[in-house]
């Protein structure tokens, strides 16, 4: 059986027939970029309708990432699916307090989310300008109110949490918060998609 051995030529093909079967290439290298590794990680072209993007966002990402910033992500899947080393170049840490002790004994006591507790504990580091929110719709919500209380004024929200209750929902909320954004429609997302989402911007910087 002859057949691609090569990662890179591997890549290189799969791009060759995503713009192939998608038809298109978008004017906007960071768009192209967004929705084609969007839909390389998911093998799914549905991607190519839901994805939302402001017309702002991605300058926000930018200098955000530019200026050192921390990145939070909801999920370890988040944390490790965004590329190290091109975070590295500028400085930028993801950060995740789902897992901490102090927010694993509030959440109990509140009966609410980790997710939740996580985000207000992220709120309150200045640094935390970006959000990337691949898994829970309640973390959407908690930021909701965060942000209408003026505790989070971030660069930019990446929400593409995935599932059934609550996640369309809370996608939707994303347009409403005066932040700029990139969302998933529907219930479709999920922290490879967040992830994917930072690093297709990241490469875009690099060339």
């Amino acid at each position: 059986m002859d057949f691609i051995k090569k990662p890179q030529d591997i890549e290189k093909r799969s791009f060759e027939i995503i713009t192939e079967e998608l038809g298109k290439t978008y004017d906007d290298r960071f768009v192209d970029a967004i929705i084609k590794r969007v839909i390389h990680t998911t093998a799914d072209f549905e991607y190519a309708e839901i994805i939302e993007i402001h017309p702002d966002v991605v300058k926000n990402i930018i200098n955000a990432i530019k200026s050192g910033c921390k990145i939070y992500g909801d999920t370890q899947m988040v944390m490790s699916g965004i590329n190290k080393r091109r975070l590295a170049k500028y400085g930028v840490e993801v950060c995740n307090f789902v897992h901490d002790e102090d927010v694993v004994k509030e959440a109990k006591e509140l009966g609410v989310t980790r997710s939740m507790v996580s985000i207000k504990k992220a709120c309150k580091d200045e640094n935390v300008k970006i959000f990337a929110i691949g898994n829970a719709p309640t973390a959407i919500f908690a930021l909701k109110k965060l942000i209408d209380e003026g505790y989070a004024k971030p660069n930019a929200i990446i929400g593409v949490p995935v599932g059934f209750v609550g996640a369309a929902e809370s996608k939707e909320l994303v347009k409403e918060l005066g932040v700029p954004y990139i969302i998933t429609r529907g219930r479709k997302g999920g922290s490879p998609v967040a992830a994917t989402i930072i690093n297709a911007i990241l490469y875009q910087m690099d060339e």
